[in-house]
């Protein structure tokens, strides 16, 4: 089957050259913004599509005769497309578990310290001229409330005991080999200074975050969120950043991608932003995009 990677960027392109071998099937790079209302055009006559982070929406997807597989690099396909319509339309969406644990812990964990510390207010101030030294959080000794403990989750328990945080952890079923002491979730979001999300969204992860378990969080509480934006519900988020409620929300994933510059976070000093870039780092693309090309070998009559 011929293979499409429809939205390689320019970081991602010089690693796949290096992954994707002479001996592995060809792979053609689309490297050309496009919109939904392409994919029918630009999929025409592919059997397989690589997807880094692009929408596929199910009726656009209907038009693409020829497509069978889904490629998509990461795990949090179901952000960006309806997996049980398009299994109706008898396509498979292929998922890349595990590639990035490290790299997202690692900038959970950054996140975590800029938030603690104001520091993206303060480089907001610097760089206009206003020179205003910030009271930060800090971290040693405080309470890290994990919710979820995949890969990801272990890896951020690990380096906040690491730097002396207190780290409990929630996880939706039993473990018998859970790093860090279980609690309940009310426990833990009435105990937690910080609590970072890390479960996988589903049908009942989404909005697991709504407005009374908020309003159960200790009050000026920092939220991190690396994992899925749909965990948390928007509208509850905004309101408890407005009112105190969450102190400050670092935030690496959003409901809408890109955040558009007018959306409300964009303008909130509580709120630390980055661009979905909790898994780019050299060494996570390469694993990535090795495994990606694998599992198009792995479709090949």
């Amino acid at each position: 089957m011929k293979s499409l990677f429809i939205d390689c960027n320019h970081q991602l392109a010089p690693v796949f050259a290096r992954v994707h071998h002479p001996d592995d099937p060809p792979i053609t790079i689309n490297t050309k913004p496009f919109t939904a209302e392409d994919l029918p055009r630009l999929l025409d006559g592919y059997g397989i599509c690589l997807d880094d982070h692009s929408y596929m929406p199910t009726p656009l997807v209907a038009q693409c005769r020829s497509l069978k597989h889904i490629v998509f690099l990461g795990t949090g396909a179901a952000s960006y497309m309806i997996i049980p319509e398009l299994a109706e339309l008898g396509i498979k969406v292929h998922l890349i578990r595990g590639y990035g644990d490290t790299a997202v812990a690692e900038h959970t964990v950054a996140l975590m310290f800029a938030a603690a510390r104001d520091l993206a207010r303060m480089d907001r101030g610097v760089r206009a001229g206003t020179w205003k030294p910030l009271e930060g959080m800090q971290l040693q000794g405080k309470t890290l409330g994990v919710i979820g403990l995949g890969g990801i989750g272990r890896e951020v328990a690990r380096i906040a005991k690491g730097i002396g945080m207190n780290v409990v952890a929630y996880n939706r079923t039993a473990l018998a080999d859970a790093p860090v002491r279980l609690v309940a979730l009310d426990d833990l979001l009435a105990r937690s200074d910080i609590v970072s999300m890390h479960l996988t969204l589903g049908d009942e992860t989404r909005s697991f975050l709504d407005a009374p378990r908020i309003a159960r969080m200790k009050k000026g509480v920092i939220l991190v969120n690396t994992a899925r934006a749909a965990l948390v519900d928007e509208a509850a988020m905004l309101s408890a950043l407005a009112n105190g409620q969450i102190g400050h929300a670092a935030l690496d994933v959003y409901h809408a991608e890109p955040l558009k510059a007018d959306h409300l976070l964009a303008g909130m000093e509580n709120v630390t932003l980055s661009a979905h870039a909790g898994f780019r780092t050299l060494e996570a693309s390469t694993t990535l995009l090795r495994r990606a090309v694998d599992i198009v070998k792995s479709l090949q009559p």
